[in-house]
């Protein structure tokens, strides 16, 4: 991966990332010193399957999507991580590696630290614990919510919730991705994204062009969207945000 260290931006203040956030602040002093801002480029991998990741990734204004990938390099999304969560949950798990690759779905900036120190915390049984167990179950939820949504849902409501997910984790209306690479997200052929963002486009509910996502109607997605985006966001809306002291 090519990650890069950035200046600090007044955008990309720790407190933008929910976990971090959620910390009370002696836990997150302890880490403060130790997070490190980094660039994610689109298209970037940040962890790729069975290799241990020396570094978990809180990001602030990007996405990362986990992939699922086939043996003849097909893939599909597995669940999308941003401004709420962690990039690199098997480090604290237990597992050190994992089968899926973790791709940036959308360009920003993340705070990066080091796996052992994240460990070190993880293992004190203390607040970072109970706010990393917490998020770990909200994605768990995503995943399997993900599975049962591909198998028995349209493809335009798969859109749908993809975007809302999305438009969820960014602060503007507007995403950066070509039709090839939702497909590739969602383990589908291009023509039938073609086919599905015209759709929607045609419906006033959003504006595709060149690359360019527009969310034009918010409530229009969620309303042709399936339960599944609904079974999600009421997850995370119950185990997130956090207080660390609780």
């Amino acid at each position: 991966m090519s990650t890069s260290k950035a200046a600090t931006l007044p955008t990309c203040d720790p407190s933008h990332n929910t976990l971090l956030a959620g910390l009370p602040e002696e836990e997150f002093a302890r880490i403060a010193r130790d997070l490190e801002l980094v660039q994610l480029p689109l298209g970037d991998s940040v962890c790729e399957p069975y290799i241990e990741m020396k570094h978990v990734y809180f990001p602030v204004d990007s996405i990362v999507s986990l992939l699922c990938v086939m043996e003849n390099g097909g893939s599909a999304e597995i669940a999308v991580v941003g401004n709420e969560g962690i990039v690199g949950v098997s480090l604290f798990m237990g597992g050190e590696t994992t089968p899926s690759r973790a791709v940036v779905q959308s360009s920003g900036y993340a705070y990066r630290l080091k796996g052992s120190l994240l460990k070190d915390e993880f293992y004190r049984g203390g607040p970072m614990q109970r706010v990393l167990l917490r998020y770990t179950q909200a994605l768990l939820t995503q995943m399997a919510q993900t599975a049962v949504c591909n198998r028995h849902h349209s493809l335009d409501q798969q859109l749908c919730r993809w975007l809302l997910l999305s438009h969820d984790r960014l602060e503007s209306d507007e995403l950066v991705m070509t039709q090839e690479l939702i497909a590739n997200m969602l383990g589908v052929r291009r023509e039938g994204v073609t086919e599905a963002a015209g759709n929607l486009q045609k419906a006033g509910l959003i504006a595709y062009h060149r690359g360019h996502i527009t969310i034009k109607d918010r409530a229009g997605l969620e309303a042709r969207a399936c339960e599944c985006y609904a079974v999600v966001k009421k997850e995370y809306d119950r185990l997130l945000p956090i207080d660390g002291n609780a």
